[in-house]
């Protein structure tokens, strides 16, 4: 028992008689039996008398240095599930499409329902500028008095709510058309990025490349759908697309263009 005893205290020795020691940020090494003031701020070593170093003591991070680790480690979340992300659309996509063709039919077949509804719209749209015109001549009757008494009167109030009926109407469907074709260029977008990103992972078999890069701009992408925040800015963007955020003073990272809910 007493053997054991001296063992743990041999083994207690170097730790006994380890000191704490830095170099401060003016290059002053700073050393001591407890943690020197001096070494506050910068990384500190615990050595033992041979001078090895038995840990590594950061320094107490300040409120704003925490504020950067906390940003840079969520940063690194994001990029992580950006990347993860990426990896299972790759996959999807392989696994998708045997060839460019099918991308093409594939495009083909989404834009036709959408086609085929802004057709519809036109249609309609003709039939109402038809009764609009029929519903003017009527209310014009009343207003330049052709009637048996040979007086102006006010047109019927029915006549009045079917105009106005009829202008809301096209209103609506004219801005669902502008809808219909925003739409459809997305489609066409979205289906020439997978075919591009099919073919360069096809031309790197076993290897999925790097996402494609593109940098937030200021200006409206044709198709956009969606928002990107970059630092204190918002952009307009291509929904389900990533983009690169540079912020003076700040390391770039990547952000996701998102359908905002309202």
């Amino acid at each position: 028992m007493k053997r054991i005893v001296l063992l743990l205290a041999a083994l207690y020795v170097p730790a006994a008689g380890a000191a704490y020691k830095c170099v401060d940020e003016k290059g002053v090494t700073h050393i001591g039996d407890t943690e020197p003031a001096g070494c506050a701020n910068v990384m500190m070593y615990e050595v033992s008398r041979s001078g090895a170093v038995i840990r590594s003591i950061e320094p107490t991070p300040t409120p704003e240095q925490l504020k950067v680790k906390l940003e840079e480690a969520e940063r690194r979340k994001e990029a992580e599930r950006v990347a993860g992300e990426q990896k299972r659309k790759d996959l999807a996509l392989l696994s998708s499409f045997s060839n460019e063709r099918e991308f093409d039919v594939a495009r083909d077949r989404n834009i036709e329902p959408i086609t085929g509804r802004i057709n519809n719209s036109k249609d309609r749209i003709k039939a109402i500028d038809k009764r609009v015109a029929e519903v003017e001549d009527e209310m014009e009757f009343y207003k330049a008095g052709k009637g048996k008494t040979a007086k102006t009167r006010e047109a019927p109030a029915t006549l009045v709510n079917e105009l106005q009926r009829l202008r809301t109407e096209k209103e609506t469907l004219e801005k669902a058309n502008v809808a219909s074709a925003r739409e459809i260029e997305q489609l066409k977008a979205k289906f020439d990025a997978d075919k591009k990103r099919w073919l360069a992972l096809k031309a790197n078999p076993g290897k999925l490349p790097e996402p494609p890069k593109a940098e937030v701009a200021g200006t409206l992408i044709p198709g956009a759908a969606g928002i990107a925040k970059c630092g204190d800015k918002v952009y307009e963007c291509q929904a389900g697309q990533s983009y690169t955020c540079k912020v003076a003073g700040k390391a770039s990272y990547r952000v996701n263009c998102v359908v905002e809910r309202k």
